[in-house]
């Protein structure tokens, strides 16, 4: 007996994700609040829960645990972190100060292929539906337009702190999203193309604010996406 599969058996075979979609569906589950930090859970039930190798799930756990989503303590189930309000408001005024620099640097040296990358973003999110997602997207246009500033220490920096306002704003009380979003993304678009750094930097600050009086809102109540 021929014990090597057939192409036809090979095919019905299930697809394990890469370790990158993997981190990208286990992130939209923690924003969508499907993983909370009350979820009781080990690497092996997530490695059942999204179909994949234990192995796999331990990268991205670790992943998440540099990026202080997930707490990762030895001989303790993993937990997702839960931010305090001195923690978020430290972060943001991080991220102000990063970002004002970064998109000054971005209208220095719009590039065609990055502008086309933000808009393809911004229309993503434009059409996204599901909430765990959208907060995603929009983490992911901020951390495109710091690769297109040409500066990798900035740009890394600002990739530590971006999932953990994502976080912030994945724990609001309030699920509904802020419709404005997408389109403050666009406005900084457009901003960048023209080479229109004051204006840029005055909506960059602009789209802070609005994170800053949603967020550091001691009950809550309100959610935004940023």
């Amino acid at each position: 007996m021929n014990s090597f599969a057939s192409p036809q058996t090979l095919a019905t075979l299930p697809v394990r994700p890469t370790v990158d979609d993997l981190y990208s569906r286990v992130l939209d589950a923690i924003f969508e609040l499907r993983i909370h930090s009350a979820s009781r859970f080990t690497e092996e039930s997530l490695a059942l829960m999204f179909g994949a190798r234990r192995s796999d799930m331990r990268d991205v756990l670790t992943r998440l645990s540099h990026q202080q989503i997930i707490i990762l303590r030895v001989n303790h189930r993993p937990r997702v972190a839960e931010l305090d309000v001195e923690q978020t408001r430290q972060t943001l005024h991080a991220r102000r100060l990063a970002e004002i620099m970064l998109v000054r640097l971005a209208c220095q040296r719009p590039c065609a292929q990055d502008l086309k990358r933000l808009r393809t973003l911004v229309e993503n999110e434009r059409q996204c539906a599901e909430r765990g997602r959208a907060i995603r997207l929009s983490g992911e246009f901020h951390l495109q337009l710091a690769q297109m500033a040409g500066n990798a220490p900035l740009a890394h920096f600002l990739d530590s702190l971006i999932p953990q306002t994502s976080l912030a704003i994945a724990q609001c009380e309030e699920q509904t999203r802020s419709c404005c979003a997408w389109q403050a993304h666009l406005a900084i678009v457009s901003a960048i193309e023209h080479g229109n750094a004051a204006t840029a930097a005055m909506l960059i600050n602009r789209h802070m604010d609005h994170l800053e009086q949603t967020l550091l809102n001691t009950t809550r109540e309100h959610c935004a996406t940023g």
